[in-house]
């Protein structure tokens, strides 16, 4: 990924560990944990693409199971969230700008579930049995409400940070450059550089008529 992406994304990524670990977390509250990790997966994903998406999904997926309290094997959130950030850079928008607020709401709630199945079917494959004692149904229907309710507050913004990358500020500073001398020329002066040109060949050619009409006039006499 180009080194601005990787800068923002890892930024983002750690913020919403963070964020995730040290509040949400702690909420308490009945299922699953909102899934802030996630909800910035996607919104990356629907900017950058599949590719960028599977790889930023495998990075937080990866520090999420190495930051503490994770209890569970090395790997398998990373597993789970490049599948969906692959997935959902499938589906990102066009020129990753939001046209309608449905179609990324319904991918945050298949998201959530994926991700919940996933890492539960992972789980069952490594021997983790927690989710049968939870109640898998009652984590499903948590995590989809919980995330999208989160959703509208998490993942515009994110979107938003990230559309601001792939503009390059260079181009735009020499464009704005340009814009501003023209506008310096055009209208500063009062004049175009057209009318320039079109007044100094008026008044070359009355200068060559005023000469003609003086070595006429010296002939004459």
């Amino acid at each position: 990924m180009p080194l601005n992406r990787t800068l923002l994304s890892t930024a983002l990524v750690v913020v919403a560990l963070v964020v995730q670990v040290s509040v949400l977390a702690r909420l308490q509250l009945p299922g699953a944990v909102p899934d802030l990790l996630l909800l910035t997966v996607l919104g990356l994903a629907f900017v950058y693409g599949h590719v960028s998406g599977a790889l930023i999904g495998f990075g937080a997926g990866l520090l999420a199971d190495l930051a503490p309290p994770a209890d569970h094997a090395v790997g398998r959130y990373a597993l789970v969230l490049c599948v969906i950030g692959y997935l959902a850079g499938l589906v990102r928008p066009e020129n990753g700008q939001l046209k309608s607020a449905l179609a990324p709401m319904a991918v945050v709630v298949a998201a959530a579930l994926g991700t919940t199945l996933l890492y539960a079917g992972v789980g069952a494959l490594v021997g983790d049995t927690a989710a049968r004692h939870v109640g898998l149904g009652s984590l499903l229907f948590t995590a989809a409400v919980y995330d999208l309710l989160l959703a509208p507050f998490t993942v515009p913004l994110i979107m938003a940070l990230a559309r601001r990358t792939e503009n390059d500020p260079v181009s735009e500073a020499s464009g704005g450059s340009s814009d501003v001398a023209a506008g310096w020329l055009s209208s500063g002066t009062g004049l175009r550089i057209g009318n320039q040109r079109g007044g100094l060949r008026v008044k070359a050619a009355r200068s060559r008529a005023a000469r003609a009409g003086r070595i006429k006039g010296v002939k004459r006499l």
